[in-house]
């Protein structure tokens, strides 16, 4: 975790941007135990289907994205949370410009 980070309030609708045409991400936190990753996607960007070994929580902190897991489609918009378990194939795509904090836990 970089230093500016550590022990002060944040919003954290601001610490990360969109930029056009692109999904950009920002490691929040760094242990062995798991990460916190904050993540802005414009609108139509994505991620391709894939899996991870661990269990993750997405926190859609702005906009709407279709996050699917395991052929299941979910809509989900500001405020919202979803649990992707491991294992489990999963795609996201922004139906607008969102943000999104992926919490994935490695034990």
């Amino acid at each position: 975790m970089s230093e500016e980070l550590k022990a002060r309030t944040l919003k954290v609708e601001n610490l990360i941007e969109y930029q056009k045409g692109a999904v950009v991400s920002r490691e929040i936190i760094r242990k062995g135990t798991g990460t916190v990753t904050m993540f802005a996607f414009d609108k139509g960007e994505g991620l391709s289907e894939h899996t991870a070994p661990f269990d993750a929580i997405v926190q859609v902190i702005d906009g709407k994205a279709e996050i699917i897991i395991s052929g299941n489609k979910n809509i989900l918009e500001k405020g919202d949370m979803i649990i992707m378990p491991a294992n489990d194939p999963h795609a996201l795509n922004a139906m607008e410009r969102f943000k999104m904090i992926l919490t994935m836990i490695r034990s």
